[in-house]
């Protein structure tokens, strides 16, 4: 089977756009499965920086087709701006190139601002509810839609007599909410005459992507489904509430394209070195003391997408590995191993504690989350560099030590090793697409 799945094995920004990319290159077919345009990866080819939020990395490859499956909720607006943005750097997209699937759902206008509103409104008044902290672009009110059918598709936009009627049906239910929280009603021609001139601008690019893909894999293409986010920010298995509002397991690669699962391949875990968090939840292992700062600055830590600052902390095995049974991850793409240059020591959460008792799992309870106390495995650290490293003979004997223990303690092995974000500091153990 020479397809790929990526996904992220903690609560995201692993490092996902260096080793897509690396991928990318060996692809025909690049699939986004789920999320929106929160996601936020930053490729650098040959000098150019492409900073893609919607479109498939395979899109600044060429030669290759990139998908955007059903299980992705489109801001269509976004959509048309991400393709100038990258047309004016050069990147040619067709309907040659940029596939969009006709059952997507839309992110329309009135779900960004719900999103702002009631975000504002937990900061305000935290006993309103938690802080989730999203990037307020309605992903999480798309989505919601999505599931009460109430939404507008990208199918809908063929005929203004379907958009008219889809409309209304969420009307039905956004004024009333918006009447309620003090706001004035949607304009509903206002909103339709919009969907009908950007229907105009994405129609040429919306297909049945599910039979696209068949035909991908009759013809043997290797096709790399490539995820947003991390396992531990899915709506089901993660920190809930603290999560997102998609299902970021490897399994949605198959519901959010509509090919079968056991067409999905090898799954890739991408696992950064240590543990980082952006926004509010609970976060065992998190170091609110200098050694956390330290791993910050030398890591660069800021969200890609909202800009603040990531939460730092000693790398978590017994959530990874709880991440690699939920997605079935047959190898992982360890990262930012050179961040932990020059530590005299090193610490491995192995277990928590929890009223007096010991878990070798993560929990459910938001409320055990937060007061599980970490158990830690202590290993000599390197003052060597692995910076740059291409080879396992270049790694000094500290940092194979605590590789090992990472892949006993989690079950998986590494996959690919990366030691800085340049794209060619990586070492391949086993190529993904070949396995």
């Amino acid at each position: 089977m020479a397809n790929v799945v990526v996904v992220g094995s903690q609560w995201g920004d692993e490092g996902k756009g260096k080793i897509v990319d690396w991928l990318c290159e060996r692809a025909d077919v690049v699939v986004r499965f789920q999320g929106g345009h929160n996601a936020g990866h930053t490729l650098v080819i040959e000098g150019k920086v492409y900073k893609l939020n919607l479109l498939p990395s395979g899109l600044v490859r060429g030669g290759k087709l990139s998908v955007i499956g059903n299980g992705v909720v489109v801001d269509p607006w976004s959509m048309v701006n991400e393709i100038e943005k990258l047309s004016e750097q050069g990147v040619a997209i067709n309907p040659e190139t940029l596939l969009l699937s006709e059952n997507c759902t839309l992110i329309l206008p009135f779900h960004s601002k719900l999103d702002a509103i009631r975000e504002d409104a937990a900061q305000a008044e935290k006993k309103a509810g938690p802080v989730i902290g999203t990037t307020r672009r309605g992903i999480g009110p798309a989505y919601e839609d999505k599931v009460a059918r109430r939404a507008v598709r990208v199918c809908d936009l063929t005929s203004r007599t379907s958009i008219e009627e889809r409309v209304d049906v969420a009307l039905a239910h956004h004024n009333p909410l918006r009447k309620g929280l003090g706001f004035d009603p949607i304009n509903r021609e206002e909103l339709i005459q919009q969907l009908v001139s950007v229907g105009k601008k994405i129609l040429p690019f919306v297909g049945a992507s599910w039979r696209i893909l068949e035909q991908a894999q009759k013809e043997n293409k290797r096709i790399l489904f490539e995820g947003a986010q991390g396992t531990m920010l899915d709506v089901d298995h993660g920190t809930y509430p603290f999560v997102t509002s998609s299902n970021t397991a490897a399994s949605q690669a198959a519901a959010g394209t509509g090919v079968g699962a056991r067409s999905l391949g090898f799954i890739l875990g991408i696992t950064k070195a240590y543990t980082t968090r952006v926004g509010s939840g609970p976060f065992p292992t998190e170091l609110e003391c200098q050694i956390g700062k330290g791993l910050a600055a030398r890591g660069h830590e800021k969200g890609t997408v909202t800009g603040r600052d990531r939460r730092c902390g000693w790398f978590d095995a017994v959530m990874v590995r709880q991440v690699m049974v939920i997605s079935g991850v047959t190898g992982i793409a360890l990262t930012k191993l050179d961040v932990l240059d020059g530590m005299e020591e090193l610490k491995i959460c192995i277990g928590y504690e929890l009223d007096g008792e010991k878990l070798d799992y993560f929990p459910a309870s938001s409320e055990d989350q937060a007061n599980v106390t970490p158990i830690y495995e202590t290993m000599a650290g390197w003052s060597e560099k692995t910076y740059g490293s291409r080879n396992w003979n270049d790694l000094p004997q500290a940092a194979y030590n605590y590789i090992r223990r990472i892949e006993e303690l989690i079950g998986v092995p590494v996959a690919i090793l990366s030691t800085s974000p340049e794209r060619d500091d990586t070492i391949l153990v086993t190529n993904p697409f070949e396995s």
